[in-house]
Order: structure tokens, then C-alpha cells, then sequence
């Protein structure tokens, strides 16, 4: 064989790698990529999962800010709430799952990653594909901690932002927003491509990442959450973007310890970091779609998809100390395909 039909051959291995790994955790390193951080070599995403591995009407939940660790300490999280939270999730065996940072509490601890493994067992066993987002507690501790981070999930190794294409409608793409996200910045650079080069049957767009770009006003936390310049420039490119484009995006970030869903220029904007951390209350403005008097909201996001309409419920724990767990249905909407 010529050498030139050897790359071929061999870059064709490498696009279906990721579809032959697609049932372990989180998808393989696609090798096109050059091994930094975000840095693509061509336009397209990063791992595909292929419409005939999965179901007509596919599911996916989100949620975040589980901070595993040890179960002794109460103070950063309810580890009640967060195992389960973990347990329900398998429950519902959702074909994809998007988590929104802070899946560790000290990322530099490897002790919380070998914890996060212990009690999310059932993840595994339940053959789910996991796409986490980094973060900011996966950085305790400094860069290093990113070493702990990739030993957790290897197919991620050197990656801070990736993309799916999963299936032929829906298409997610995890950004950093520990890392820049200001206007020529890589990873922005990097999303505009993306976006740029959405295949024509995507119909839903998932943006994940951990800071919230919108968000009610934070006066009630002890610690300062609301939306900063980074992620306010992410939110000042969806509103330029979004409505020209044929796709529908939602934006799910955590950080802040409860839910809002916002919509903002027609893009949804969901916080969603209810996966056991400590609690925080929110101030609800008159723009939050969710108004409720609860201000512990334990919870997770379902996602189902049926022909156009993206069917979304934000399912919540009601009392984690309760021998028999009681999951409400408090929030439901629908987002319809433009096309």
C-alpha cells in the first residue's frame, strides 16, 4: 500500500474509534486532534456516538456540583442527597449524561476522585456514557490536579473542552470556563468553529460549562456567583449567533447549588447544581421560569427527545433524610425544533 493510502486507512481507524468505545464511560480520544488543550485540527466534533446506537426517542439528564468526597464531611455536602441522586440517575439509564463541574471537591485530593468511583458503581454497571464538565473545585490544588482529573476520565486526557455529536440531532459541546472565553481567545476561537460547522441535522445544541452566563442575582450566598465577564461574553456571542442559526441551543451550567431556567435572546439558560453540594438560596428575579418558596432544591434535569420536541423535567429530591425517597416533578418545559 502507498504511503499516502496508509494515512488514509489509518485516519479512518481513528473516526470510528470513538463509535466502537461509545458504551464506556466517556468517549474515546479522537487522535485527529493535536494533543493540547481544545486545539482542533479540522472542523467537526470532537467524539460522535452514531444514530444506530441509539434509541428513536433518546434521553439525557444533566446536573452538577455533586463534590464527591469523604461521606464524613457534611459541611461541603450532603453525601445522602448526592448517593441518591447518583442511584435515581442510573435508574433512569439515560442515554447520555451531562455532568456540570465540581465532581470532586479538592481536585488535587485523589482520595475524592477514588470516592466519586465508589459511589457512582452504578454508573458503570448501568453502561452509561458520562460527559463531565471541569469545574472550578477540579483545580484545587492548582494545575496538578488536572493529572487527578484525567486519570478519572483518560479519554479526556489533555482536553479542558470537547464536543459530541450525538446521534444525528443533538450536539453537545463542554466548554472550560475556568479558562478564557473573552472574544479571540482559543476556546472561543474553537466555538465559533464549532458552531460554524453544525451539520444540517442537528436540531438542539447543548452548551455546558460550569459558571453560569445567566443567572438570577446572587445576594443571599456567602460567596459571590453571579455571572462574570468571562461568561457574559459567551452569553453576549449565543445572542448574536443562536437566532440565526438552524439549531436550538440550551445552556446548562452549575456552580450556583440550586436550579433557575432563564431564556435570554431565545436561548435557554439552566442552572443546574443540585447534585448534593451545599445548599445555596436564591434570590428569584421576575425573568427566572422557575419560581418556587423551596430553597434546598437536591435534583437532576431528564431530557427526552421525540421527533422535534425536546421534553425537559427537573425531578427533585424532596427530603434526603426521608427512609423513603420522594422525587417531585417541579419544573417542565418544552423546546421545540426550528426545523
Amino acid at each position: 500500500m502507498k504511503p499516502s493510502n496508509c494515512r488514509w486507512a489509518a485516519r479512518v481507524v481513528l473516526i470510528c474509534l470513538p463509535f466502537i468505545l461509545a458504551r464506556r464511560s466517556v468517549p474515546a480520544q479522537d487522535k485527529r486532534a493535536a494533543p493540547d488543550a481544545g486545539v482542533w485540527s479540522e472542523p467537526g466534533a470532537t467524539f460522535s456516538v452514531p444514530d444506530s446506537q441509539l434509541p428513536k426517542n433518546l434521553s439525557m439528564i444533566v446536573y452538577g456540583d455533586m463534590r464527591f468526597t469523604d461521606p464524613s464531611n457534611t459541611k461541603v455536602a450532603n453525601p445522602q442527597a448526592r448517593r441518591l441522586l447518583v442511584d435515581k440517575v442510573a435508574s433512569e439509564h439515560p442515554d447520555a449524561l451531562e455532568l456540570t463541574g465540581d465532581v470532586a471537591y479538592a481536585g488535587k485530593n485523589p482520595a475524592d476522585y477514588d470516592e466519586f468511583r465508589a459511589e457512582t458503581a452504578s454508573w458503570r454497571t448501568a453502561h452509561l456514557r458520562v460527559y463531565p464538565i471541569l469545574g472550578n473545585h477540579e483545580l484545587v490544588g492548582g494545575p496538578d490536579s488536572l493529572k487527578n482529573w484525567w486519570a478519572a476520565f483518560p479519554e479526556l486526557n489533555n482536553r479542558r473542552w470537547y464536543s459530541v455529536q450525538f446521534g444525528n440531532h443533538l450536539y453537545l459541546i463542554n466548554l472550560d470556563s475556568n479558562s478564557d472565553l473573552l472574544e479571540d481567545s482559543q476556546q472561543m476561537l474553537w466555538l465559533q468553529d464549532q458552531i460554524a460547522h453544525l451539520p444540517k441535522s442537528v436540531q438542539f445544541v447543548f452548551i455546558g460549562l460550569h459558571h453560569p452566563p445567566v443567572a438570577d442575582k446572587q445576594t443571599l450566598t456567602e460567596v459571590d456567583h453571579n455571572p462574570r465577564p468571562n461568561e457574559i461574553a459567551l452569553r453576549n456571542y449565543l445572542s448574536r449567533v443562536a437566532p440565526q442559526s438552524h439549531a436550538q441551543f440550551i445552556v446548562a451550567a452549575g456552580h450556583i447549588h440550586n436550579y433557575e431556567r432563564l431564556i435570554v435572546d431565545g436561548v435557554t439558560y439552566l442552572v443546574s447544581g443540585g447534585g448534593g453540594a451545599h445548599p445555596y438560596q436564591v434570590e428569584r428575579g421576575p425573568a427566572d421560569q422557575y419560581q418556587t418558596d423551596d430553597e434546598i432544591n437536591f435534583h437532576y434535569i431528564l431530557f427526552r427527545l421525540n421527533g422535534k420536541r425536546l421534553q425537559a423535567t427537573m425531578y427533585r429530591l424532596a427530603d434526603p433524610s426521608a427512609q423513603t425517597p420522594e422525587w417531585q416533578a417541579r419544573d417542565s418545559f418544552v423546546i421545540t425544533a426550528r426545523r
